[in-house]
């Protein structure tokens, strides 16, 4: 490949992994294969400089604004810091600091927090903004958000009367672990990592979401005050830090070579800090000397990130254990010989499916190498086959469930084993919150961990075990008492009578969500109807098709389903429809609702569309027939607009249902 192709692949791969990462929050390859290709395509443009373009990745800083959040311009612009991989990096550094500032410098460093850069501004000690970085010029007004975030100051007592002070958004390895395995016990998809979860978290239009991330800050960087001038960086993190704020730990050193020892303990240490980091940050003390050596049009001069690899370490594997996890995926692991990983002991790694074990072809007796995936969860990136034993086989995923003894079935893509049990005892928590759930039987006070109370206790061991519950045995649950019991119990028997869409989205059947449950309840007059279609004409029905019609077939003829539905039917429950067509005045056409309504919920008015034989969507295109706009209708009222397609009032909307 020659040089300009090989630098034009970089870009186009660069520009497509930077939007991932600082648009969407959603990476696909880790930090440091990021960095790798950013430092190649750099070689290349050093070696070759007439091929530098203006709007090559390293001509910019990443990330961009969001158009549902109103822009912020930065008064101090938020810059990014150069990055190095080595310590003759770190080194050459410090040589250009000591042939630039010809009087007697020193440093601080710092850990390189791995979460979402902000502003914080305050004005007579007050917080009245904050801003995501963006592309350090211009970010996103989050301020509703971050005063949710428990350690940012709301106030702070003999501030200046204007003070802007940077940090980093960050959620803690703890709430990530617990935020995950409740959206795995959900059937959700799981974040990649801290940092992403906390960049999506600020993101969310909705506070009370942000509120629930239990998000935290540490402030690094004090970018503007109208009071007294500071002389150190140092000076400011302790004025930071006696103001209120949560200020990064730092250390001073006369010279450059000194920095190493910090560099290297919060390298070895990383694994024990509450957060997570990815690099130590060393910068030039001294604010006067920082200001003479200014900035590049994309970072300071007087500052460097110098960024860790991924820790990787050998180990034997002694097993290899497949587990079913809450949603019915069997998923292998290697148990290896304890190694020390990234500041834990790691014994277990994960190898995803049957295809990454194809890729890798581990087996029994080898010798792997471990890392951490987003310094948390320990997988297997490669197999040193020069120290494979002899006779080994390759390892195949089981067809039967190792919890039951159900068949296993392939998902869709082909990567996943699933367990088709509705009773599996590895999918018992996730079946019984999700059949509680809100979109569910919506049974009110039965959250995740009044479901693990119960499963615990074995009061509990399928869904259907709720409805012959008795306030006295809940009673005895740790935290619930006879009168939230008793709440419980009137709501699981209010329950009986959800009808069937609910009923048919609580059996958690696959492809068969709140949508596809209502169209069933809305051809079938009850849960008998359900049961003695066939496929034909299942896949006959509008938005059911072959394959969910095939999924609803097959779980009803099993046994463990059967046994399910005879349990409901003794307790009560009801299976007739509570959805019926009033008349077809909206069939054929399709409704977005977009903004604020004052007069309905999003349900409802999707409840009273559907029951006029109309079908409500989620995004605009050429073929909605109507946008129902409320107050501060955003980016569907815009392209409504541009294709034309009618947009009408709450107003309009109740005429047409009068």
């Amino acid at each position: 490949m020659d040089v300009q192709k090989e630098i034009d692949k970089l870009r186009r791969e660069i520009n497509y992994h930077s939007k991932l990462y600082y648009v969407y929050d959603a990476p696909v390859i880790s930090d440091y294969e990021f960095d790798m290709l950013m430092q190649r395509l750099k070689a290349l443009e050093s070696e070759h400089p007439e091929l530098i373009t203006p709007d090559s990745p390293t001509q910019r800083v990443g990330g961009q604004a969001l158009s549902q959040f109103t822009q912020v311009h930065h008064q101090v612009p938020l810059e990014s810091l150069t990055d190095v991989f080595s310590y003759d990096e770190l080194f050459a550094f410090g040589e250009r600091m000591d042939s630039l500032i010809p009087e007697s410098h020193n440093y601080t460093v710092e850990p390189k927090i791995d979460g979402l850069s902000m502003s914080l501004e305050y004005e007579n000690g007050v917080f009245v903004r904050g801003a995501t970085r963006g592309d350090g010029t211009t970010g996103e007004d989050v301020t509703e958000n971050l005063r949710t975030v428990r350690s940012v100051p709301l106030r702070i007592d003999n501030a200046p009367e204007r003070l802007i002070v940077r940090g980093e958004v960050y959620m803690s390895k703890a709430v990530f672990e617990e935020l995950n395995r409740e959206r795995e016990i959900r059937g959700e998809p799981l974040l990649a990592n801290p940092r992403n979860a906390a960049a999506g978290s600020m993101r969310q239009l909705d506070p009370k979401v942000a509120a629930s991330r239990k998000l935290d800050i540490i402030c690094f960087n004090l970018q503007y005050s109208s009071g007294e001038p500071f002389l150190t960086h140092a000076e400011t993190l302790d004025a930071m830090r006696d103001m209120g704020f949560p200020v990064v730990q730092y250390k001073v050193y006369d010279n450059i070579r000194d920095c190493v020892e910090r560099i290297e303990w919060l390298g070895e240490n990383r694994g024990e800090l509450p957060f997570d980091m990815d690099g130590a940050v060393i910068k030039i003390n001294s604010l006067s000397q920082r200001s003479a050596l200014g900035s590049t049009a994309k970072a300071p001069r007087w500052a460097v990130a110098f960024k860790y690899p991924p820790e990787k370490k050998e180990s034997r594997v002694l097993d290899i254990a497949v587990q079913v996890g809450r949603t019915g995926v069997l998923t292998p692991k290697v148990i290896v010989e304890p190694v020390r990983l990234a500041g834990t002991t790691v014994s277990a790694a994960t190898l995803h499916n049957q295809d990454n074990i194809d890729r890798l072809d581990v087996r029994l007796g080898d010798t792997v190498v471990l890392q951490k995936a987003g310094e948390i969860i320990p997988e297997v990136v490669s197999v040193n086959y020069a120290k494979r034993p002899e006779g080994t086989v390759p390892f195949r995923m089981p067809a039967f469930c190792p919890e039951c003894g159900s068949p296993v079935v392939r998902d869709e893509d082909g990567a996943a084993l699933r367990c088709t049990s509705p009773e599996c005892p590895a999918q018992r928590l996730r079946n019984i919150a999700h059949f509680a759930s809100r979109e569910a039987m919506d049974i009110e006070g039965l959250g995740i961990s009044v479901c693990e109370s119960l499963i615990n206790s074995g009061l509990v061991k399928s869904s259907a075990d709720l409805y012959y519950l008795e306030a006295q045995s809940v009673a005895m649950l740790e935290r619930m008492g006879e009168k939230s019991a008793q709440n419980l119990i009137a709501a699981i028997e209010k329950s009986k009578q959800a009808g069937l869409a609910r009923l048919l989205c609580a059996f958690g059947i696959r492809q068969v969500g709140q949508k596809a449950a209502k169209t069933l309840a809305m051809h079938f007059p009850d849960l008998d109807a359900v049961m003695a279609a066939g496929e034909d004409e299942l896949k006959a029905i509008p938005d059911i098709g072959a394959i969910t019609a095939g999924f609803i077939t097959e779980w009803f003829s099993l046994d463990q389903s059967k046994h399910q539905i005879r349990l409901l039917r003794e307790a009560g429950v009801s299976f007739e429809s509570r959805e019926s067509v009033v008349d077809s005045r909206f069939a054929g056409k399709t409704f977005v609702l977009t903004g604020a309504l004052q007069n309905y919920t999003r349900e409802e008015a999707s409840a009273i569309i559907e029951r006029y034989g109309g079908k409500a969507s989620g995004s605009v295109s050429k073929k909605t027939s109507y946008v129902l706009a409320g107050e501060n209708a955003g980016s569907k009222l815009s392209k409504a607009q541009e294709l034309g397609i009618p947009v009408i009032s709450e107003e309009e909307f109740a005429d047409m249902i009068r």
